[in-house]
């Protein structure tokens, strides 16, 4: 049964089988807290850095639109593929897409083929020949000390430390440019972020904090959020309480 929403009850993933990295079976938790019915958001969200069967299924049932992978093997936290196979086949009517730093094309169409991947996040900037040879539709993670403005007064679209080549810096063609944002950003900074939203797909990251991801929304125009994904307390237990704020704040009904 699908994760839903329904005021008071818990949620407790199905206990027949195992999580990916051999844990016990998905234990009953009052943490683990899921309402009935999914409702859509004011923009799509983009999960980062699913490492677990709580938050997979959880998110997907929350109405995330994308959860993320890490699997590049050089990268804190990386799943192997199995894993994220494993994880994977708990979920429906979601995208699934890798994040990877330095591996070849040739590398990441192996892998995003052998998952079956709907996309690729890239966590380094790639020449638009490099990003070419990939196969999946490829987001790109940007710095976010590279969209603070030299000098307010400048126009918006030169505030990358220089002027902003958007076809040369911000090729056509990449399906999302993702920047995590600190906990604030200055008005000058706000001006750089629109410039931007308003010719390339721009997906912000706001932290967990509902307050910073209602304004992103409200004020810049954006293809969508990113949100962190977490860690299990332990094995099929996991409190849900900030990213579920955010998600709530997000909520268009």
């Amino acid at each position: 049964m699908k994760p839903g929403r329904q005021s008071g009850s818990t949620f407790a993933a199905p206990e027949p089988r195992w999580s990916a990295t051999n844990s016990p079976p998905i234990a009953h938790s009052s943490l683990f807290i899921l309402h009935f019915p999914r409702v859509p958001h004011l923009v799509p969200l983009l999960i980062r850095g699913i490492n677990n069967l709580s938050d997979a299924r959880y998110c997907a049932g929350m109405g995330a639109d994308k959860l993320t992978f890490v699997l590049d093997p050089a990268l804190p936290g990386a799943l192997d593929v199995k894993a994220m196979k494993e994880l994977a086949g708990w979920v429906a009517g979601v995208e699934l897409l890798g994040e990877f730093d330095r591996l070849s094309a040739h590398e990441i169409n192996a892998i995003a083929a052998e998952c079956a991947l709907d996309g690729v996040l890239l966590r380094s900037f790639r020449s638009a020949d490099e990003l070419a040879e990939i196969a999946p539709p490829v987001y790109v993670e940007i710095n976010p000390e590279y969209v603070t403005p030299l000098n307010p007064s400048t126009e918006p679209v030169q505030g990358w430390h220089g002027t902003i080549d958007l076809e040369g810096s911000l090729p056509a063609g990449v399906a999302g440019w993702v920047i995590e944002l600190p906990t604030a950003i200055s008005a000058e900074t706000s001006t750089v972020l629109k410039a931007i939203g308003q010719v390339r797909p721009l997906w912000l990251g706001p932290g967990l904090s509902p307050t910073l991801a209602l304004e992103l929304v409200q004020q810049l125009p954006l293809a969508g959020l990113s949100l962190p994904a977490g860690d299990e307390v332990k094995p099929g237990l996991r409190d849900f309480d900030q990213l579920e704020a955010v998600f709530e704040a997000l909520e268009t009904e």
